[in-house]
């Protein structure tokens, strides 16, 4: 299957070669996992969590960003980070990204969200690639780092995808039944996109990758909230009551 196009490609080399994780980037990465079912059981890992866990297994910096596709930064190169629930992360093929807020009402002022979707859905790819040429005019390289996680996190994949354009003639936009917009390859009408009116929300559907990186942790046993505030010298003396106006 062909791939959207990139806008420009760079000759500076990233840090490493898509989905080639560094040495060292998977004890890390379940360190990091282990650490957090330690320090907080019962709680899955959401997005501002992957990106500081993620910039830290492979050495980055975690800079948090409003446009969202530039929160990890390492030298040319600049990650977006998502998290997906599966049932089995080891053998998920396809997955939803929810992918920012894109609004036609405001970006293009399109009031009536019952116009032709072949117009809206373009609109909505445009304002998508808006925002990745905004990223692209500061980095060489943009990716989007994905982690598939069970509910326990006890399963795992990760994998990384290039953060890219998309051709505004290649796809076929429809309503579905329930009003949204879906966005079909017109070349095989495999369902790549999904627009929601009211929120605009803006769903890509990534296949999975052979390239992805697929391990299992063992949970352990939770830290006891007691004993870890023993361990660092807790006492009632560091909560200070500040009253109004003071």
């Amino acid at each position: 299957m062909n791939q959207p196009r990139l806008r420009t490609v760079s000759k500076v080399e990233p840090p490493y070669p898509l989905g080639k994780f560094p040495a060292g980037f998977l004890s890390s990465l379940g360190r990091e996992i282990v650490y957090h079912l330690a320090t907080n059981p019962g709680m899955t890992i959401e997005g501002p969590e992957w990106e500081r866990i993620f910039a830290y297994a492979i050495g980055a910096e975690w800079k948090p960003s409003n446009v969202g596709l530039d929160d990890i930064v390492l030298g040319v190169c600049a990650w977006g980070a998502k998290t997906v629930k599966s049932g089995n992360p080891h053998t998920t093929r396809r997955i939803r990204l929810i992918s920012g807020r894109n609004s036609p009402a405001f970006s293009f002022d399109h009031l009536d969200l019952n116009a032709d979707p072949q117009i809206i859905g373009e609109d909505v790819l445009r304002i998508w690639n808006a925002r990745v040429e905004a990223i692209r005019d500061k980095f060489s390289h943009v990716r989007t780092v994905v982690l598939i996680k069970a509910d326990d996190l006890t399963k795992c994949a990760v994998f990384e995808t290039e953060t890219v354009f998309y051709q505004l003639d290649r796809y076929k936009w429809a309503r579905n039944p329930r009003g949204n917009l879906e966005g079909h390859d017109e070349s095989n009408n495999v369902h790549r996109f999904t627009w929601q009116p009211h929120g605009s929300q803006f769903t890509i559907i990534e296949d999975v990758p052979q390239s992805r990186v697929c391990f299992s942790v063992t949970p352990p046993t939770p830290i006891d909230r007691d004993k870890l505030l023993e361990a660092i010298g807790y006492n009632e003396s560091w909560i200070q009551v500040i009253q109004p106006g003071d």
